[in-house]
This record gives C-alpha cells, structure tokens and sequence, in this order.
C-alpha cells in the first residue's frame, strides 16, 4: 500500500481507492500523460470536460494548472479552461477528476481557444484565474516560504518573488 508522504497540501486531492489496488507509483506521483483525457466533473456531478494538458511552473518544479477541453464536437469549437491544480481532486476509483464549481459557474469561466492562449506566467492572469474558482495562488502565502522568499507583511498575498519585482501587484503597489 503506498502511503502519501507527509507535506503541506499544495496540490489536487486525492480520493479514493487507486492507491491500494494500482501497480506502480501513483497516485502521489504520476506521469502527466497519464492525466491526459481523463474526465472532470463539477461540484454538481456533471461532466464538463477533459484535461488536455498540465502546465507546470518551471522554475519551482510545481504543476500550475490543468487545461480542460469544453464543449465542441472532435475538438471543433471547444474552449480550453485553466483549471487551478489546487481547485481539482483525482478520484483514483473512477478514474476521473472532480472540480469544486458548478456546471454552470464553468459555463462562463475564462477561457481561450487553442490558438490564442493566455500569457499564463502573468499576475494578472493568474489572480483573476485563482480568483474565478476561489483557490490562493500557487505562488502565495506558504509556498513563496518554502522558496525562501518572503511576502510584505503589510500586503500579505502579494506575488514578492523575484520575477515580479518591478510590476504592479494588487493595490497598485510595485512589487
């Protein structure tokens, strides 16, 4: 039986049964084609789309999102979704991720199509993203820590990496 190591929860959860009866390293560590074209239903048990793809933040090594094909027909006319790795759970029995918006609410989530996608890397983006499925920032709070990087203890969820420095974050302060 594989056990999950002990760590702070940064990530999609997992549920169920796959952990035990899987051959092999998952579910706590997998490939990320593996994911590819499995199944996301809603908080409302709907099903809303496939995972297309997983983005990951380079530089840290973290999965970002998970991009979630939607509507269309033989990938005709569908739109792509960035899902929030921490707005997901695996659901290792049905195989399948379960997301925790309504149906309705994805309907009219951002999304682009597969020609024109966002500039995922900036703040802004990503704020409003985190923000529409009511998740933190992956780069926030906890894990800005684990880098070693510290936030402005007067803007607190602010992005103070590195990277940013030299933008505008929320407030319009510079960061």
């Amino acid at each position: 039986m594989a056990l999950k190591p002990e760590s702070q929860q940064t990530g999609a959860r997992i549920v169920g049964q796959g952990n035990e009866t899987a051959a092999g390293p998952g579910p706590y560590v997998m490939a990320a084609s593996t994911l590819e074209g499995d199944r996301v239903f809603s908080s409302d048990n709907q099903e809303i789309g496939k995972i297309k793809e997983i983005m990951l933040e380079v530089d840290s090594g973290r999965v970002a999102y998970a991009v979630m094909s939607s509507g269309g027909f033989l990938g005709i006319g569908d739109k792509l979704l960035a899902l929030p790795w921490s707005a997901l759970t695996l659901d290792t029995t049905n195989k399948c991720f379960l997301l925790n918006v309504s149906a309705e609410r994805v309907k009219h989530a951002p999304g682009f199509d597969k020609d024109h996608w966002p500039a995922m890397a900036d703040l802004e983006w990503r704020t409003t993203v985190h923000e529409y499925y009511g998740t933190p920032g992956y780069w926030e709070n906890g894990l800005l820590a684990e880098r070693g990087e510290d936030l402005p203890p007067e803007e607190p969820g602010s992005l103070g990496s590195p990277q940013a420095r030299g933008t505008v974050g929320r407030g319009g302060r510079e960061l």
